[in-house]
Formats: C-alpha cells, sequence, structure tokens
C-alpha cells in the first residue's frame, strides 16, 4: 500500500448534512489552500464566507493543499452544515456573493456521508504552463512559469514517459515532506504544445496520480524543463528518479505556472 487505507464512513453529526464543492482559484494573492497565520488563504475565505451564511462555525475539508501561488480549477471540498433551507445547488450563488473574483465556486451538491473530499478521491490531476521568454507577455505573470528556452517537445516527453507507472519518487520530495512512503502510481504524464493559449505557443505538462508528494510536480518539472536545456537523455532522467536522492534533481519550478484540474472520485 502507498498510504494507509482510507476510512470508508465519514460520520455527520445528528442534524447536519454534507455539502460538495468544485473550486477555482488564482492562486497569486494567496498563501496556499490552508489556513496560514502569515497571509490569506483559500479555505479561510470560503470559511469566513460560510459563517456569514449559515451564521454558523464551518469547517470546510479539501481534496488536497495547494502552496501559495498555485491556482485550481477544480479543487473539490466539502462541509457539513445543520442548515436545511439552502438548496444544494444555491450555495454556488450564496458563497460567490461573499468572495472576491480570485475564487469561484463553480458548483455544489449534497452527498452522503460515505464522502470526504481528500479520503474519497483516485486520482488527481495537475497542468503546468511554461513559456519561452520571448512569447511571454504581461498576461501571463503569475500564471506561467518561464525559461530561456523551451526544449524540444519529443525530448521532455521522452523524460514524461520515464515517470509513468509505480516508482518512489523520493528524488522529487521536498525536504519538508512528511509522508512516510515516497511510492506513488503514475497513470499519465505527458507535455503538449499549445499553440491558441495566451496568444503565443505555450508547453504544458499533464500528469495524473494517486497521490503527490509536497512539491512533487513542480520538482519534476523543473528537472525535465532544465534537462531538456541540457540536452540530456531518457536514461539521464531514469537514474535521476531512480536515485531516490533529493541532491540529484534539478530545479523546482516557480508555483505560478501550476493547476490543480481535476479531482477523481470513485463514483
Amino acid at each position: 500500500m502507498n498510504r494507509p487505507p482510507r476510512p470508508t464512513h465519514f460520520p455527520i453529526l445528528e442534524g447536519k448534512r454534507r455539502i460538495k464543492l468544485i473550486i477555482a482559484y488564482d492562486g497569486a494573492s494567496f498563501y496556499g489552500w490552508q489556513i496560514q497565520h502569515n497571509g490569506p488563504s483559500i479555505q479561510e475565505c470560503i470559511e469566513k464566507a460560510l459563517k456569514k451564511i449559515l451564521k454558523e462555525n464551518v469547517k470546510v475539508h479539501g481534496s488536497g493543499r495547494t502552496d501559495s501561488k498555485v491556482h485550481a480549477l477544480g479543487q473539490v471540498a466539502h462541509f457539513d452544515t445543520f442548515n436545511k433551507s439552502i438548496p444544494p445547488s444555491s450555495f454556488t450563488v450564496a458563497i460567490n456573493h461573499f468572495l472576491t473574483h480570485e475564487i469561484r465556486i463553480r458548483e455544489s451538491s449534497e452527498v452522503d456521508e460515505s464522502f470526504h473530499a481528500r479520503f474519497s478521491s483516485v486520482s488527481r490531476e495537475y497542468r503546468y504552463l511554461v513559456k519561452d521568454i520571448d512569447s511571454f507577455t504581461p498576461f501571463d505573470k503569475g500564471r506561467v512559469g518561464r525559461v530561456t528556452h523551451l526544449p524540444p517537445l519529443e525530448l521532455v516527453n521522452e523524460y514524461a514517459a520515464v515517470l509513468v507507472g509505480t516508482h518512489d519518487f523520493s528524488t522529487f520530495r521536498a525536504s519538508k515532506d512528511k509522508t512516510v512512503s515516497g511510492i506513488r502510481n503514475l497513470y499519465e504524464s505527458y507535455f503538449t504544445l499549445e499553440k491558441h493559449l495566451f496568444s503565443s505557443p505555450t508547453l504544458m505538462y499533464v500528469v495524473r496520480a494517486n497521490a503527490f508528494m509536497m512539491h512533487q510536480v513542480r520538482s519534476m518539472v523543473g528537472t525535465m524543463l532544465q534537462l531538456g536545456e541540457k540536452g540530456g537523455s531518457a536514461e539521464d532522467m531514469k537514474h535521476i528518479l531512480e536515485s531516490k536522492d533529493r541532491l540529484k534533481a534539478l530545479i523546482t519550478a516557480p508555483p505560478e505556472g501550476l493547476y490543480l484540474y481535476r479531482i477523481e472520485y470513485d463514483e
């Protein structure tokens, strides 16, 4: 097992119901998903909005933590409430009314007590956007990573293919990461060149796995981009992965280009 078995039942206090949210946010102005003492967080803003609506303290549980300046199109969260009068779908408009334009509730629905935004998930998909310095525009600032030159698409896809499968990804683990095991299952890992994004060529990395460690995606992206700049081989990427040595990883890509794209659940 890659992590402890997930609980299968998350009891709700008698008289409460559970609401699921799908959330998008521009993370540039926030200190990540989780409540922080040194600045605003996404979780804090949503909990404050819910308190104004429900007149009760509500704990919002996210599917995972995103770092400072990381964005999301498909973050998932849930909360429990005693309120029975608000239709589930109406929470979308109600919460958005008390949020700034950087955070939007895309969808709200009622779920049963077996659902948990974090522990019920079966996969997470992230996407990373990067452009070369000559193609960078003022509208990309805070939303797209930047490199001097984009590496050849075919070459970075050779690196990305090395990561697919079940591996120990300790090489790409942040020094502060506290998870017991570095083993993860990567289902998809590939680059595409999107010529319609932000009006100039944008390299997009897509990765989907059962779970990720702290900074893992950014470390993998930064390593592949720098290795591509050096003209390294897929065998070089394999050696970096199999070393399980954090010192063998190359640069960590900045958070601005990273998006939590989708969370999948076992229906």
